[in-house]
């Protein structure tokens, strides 16, 4: 896997990953940047976030489960120290769909967070405390 990131001005750059997609990443202006995308930080919290909802997604289509929609809600805490590292992530799942089980969807997000999200796993790895609910919608 690989990834460029290509400094523009100001604290702006845009990144392009491996497989070809780009995303404008900058800073806040007190930092010499525009605002014109997301923070650095706020990326690696959304791509641990969409690595979660893929794994549950796939979880629960191969359970066939029948789902119209899937919301994954991610806050964070960071130390107040440098490195701002993350020290907490909680990661709170909606998803709805046609008589869903709660077993599944319950399996679906532990097995997300024990086994196949490698992002999330990484994070605890080093440190991050993480945890994980979820809730069902009847869609």
């Amino acid at each position: 896997m690989k990834a460029s990131v290509k400094w523009t001005d100001g604290r702006q750059f845009v990144t392009e990953s491996g497989s070809g997609h780009s995303v404008v990443v900058d800073g806040p202006p007190e930092h010499g940047g525009r605002n014109t995308g997301p923070r650095p930080m706020e990326m690696l919290l959304m791509g641990m976030g969409a690595c979660a909802s893929f794994d549950v997604l796939e979880i629960l289509e191969k359970a066939r489960a029948s789902v119209t929609d899937c919301v994954a809600r991610v806050e964070a805490e960071r130390a107040d120290a440098v490195p701002a590292v993350f020290t907490r992530i909680h990661v709170h799942f909606t998803v709805a769909g046609h008589n869903l089980k709660e077993s599944q969807v319950k399996r679906a997000v532990e097995l997300s967070a024990e086994k196949y999200c490698s992002a999330s796993i990484m994070l605890a790895k080093g440190g991050v405390e993480i945890t994980h609910a979820y809730s069902i919608v009847d869609a």
